[in-house]
């Protein structure tokens, strides 16, 4: 018993080191709308080491000097925009989770709209077809049958 109280011990200070070890960041923000522009812009910006994280969830070194060089931008009063031309010329438009519209990203951008444009025409042609192969489908005899009951349902 006493064996297993020792482990539990050394597990909880092994845990306790490596979230110690990890560090925390802490950014002091005088105004919250500031703080607030800061989580976003971290929020945007894809780490270039991780695969899919954004800066701000990554433990990567390189995310911490991107979330070191926002906070200091926004300390010396850029704007968003200015912030994501420097980071974008700094580390590549990879960091951008929204790709900006420029000549190179019309595909990008543009094939998914084409695609469902595509999708409605071919939806569309085979509507008609299969009107078109059901009416003649049918016998002279079976038409004039149901052009009977057609007008008959008309008249009444």
């Amino acid at each position: 018993m006493a064996l297993m109280r020792w482990m539990f011990i050394a597990l909880l200070l092994t845990l306790a080191g490596s979230a110690l070890a990890a560090g925390i960041e802490i950014r002091e923000f005088d105004d919250p709308v500031m703080e607030q522009r800061y989580r976003d812009l971290t929020a945007s910006m894809r780490c270039p080491l991780c695969e899919n994280q954004a800066i701000d969830d990554s433990d990567a070194p390189i995310s911490g000097d991107m979330r070191e060089r926002v906070y200091l931008l926004l300390q010396d009063g850029q704007s968003d925009i200015e912030i994501i031309n420097h980071m974008v010329q700094r580390f590549g438009d990879y960091i951008l989770y929204n790709p900006r519209l420029e000549n190179r990203t019309y595909l990008l951008w543009g094939l998914p709209i084409g695609l469902v444009i595509l999708g409605v025409v071919v939806v569309v042609l085979m509507v008609r077809a299969r009107r078109n192969a059901s009416a003649k489908a049918l016998s002279a005899e079976e038409r004039a049958r149901l052009d009977a009951l057609i007008n008959r349902e008309r008249s009444s």
